[in-house]
């Protein structure tokens, strides 16, 4: 590292303290986990279409397509976060925050699935938590946008 720098020109991650490192690792293995939750409904729901006669070939394949989408998107995030790309910060509290509706959504009705409810909700509060936490937010942050930032922080 350059000695000759000043301190306000370094990189995030050279002043992350071992806190927000924790917190760091923790929304970069939770969304890892989601990642690989959701690459494991689709292996099942792929061979729910081959084992099982579904009433929409059409409705089932593109419920497949979908989850795949979402669990291709949810890797890059996470491959994004553990880069601590400043973009990541804002696509995982979007995935955060469709995991709290679909956890809604499991809590209530007929087919209600409360320990479906509490396994979407608890991690997504935690890592939305995390992200709007400061020091979080700005590990994520690019070097220059600390700079500009109307409060300092």
């Amino acid at each position: 590292m350059n000695q000759d720098r000043a301190d306000g020109d370094m990189p995030p991650a050279a002043s992350v303290s071992g806190g927000v490192r924790a917190a760091l690792i923790v929304v970069t293995a939770v969304l890892f986990l989601e990642a690989a939750a959701l690459v494991a409904i689709v292996v099942w729901l792929v061979v729910d279409l081959l084992a099982l006669q579904p009433s929409s070939y059409a409705t089932a394949v593109a419920l497949i397509v979908l989850v795949v989408i979402g669990a291709v998107w949810v890797g890059a995030v996470a491959i994004g976060s553990l880069r601590r790309a400043p973009w990541t910060r804002a696509a995982a509290i979007v995935w955060q925050i469709l995991q709290v509706s679909i956890a809604v959504g499991a809590f209530q009705g007929l087919f209600a699935r409360p320990d479906v409810g509490w396994l979407l909700l608890v991690p997504a509060v935690t890592v939305i938590g995390l992200l709007l936490w400061p020091p979080v937010r700005l590990a994520y942050a690019r070097p220059g946008d600390v700079d500009r930032a109307p409060d300092g922080a």
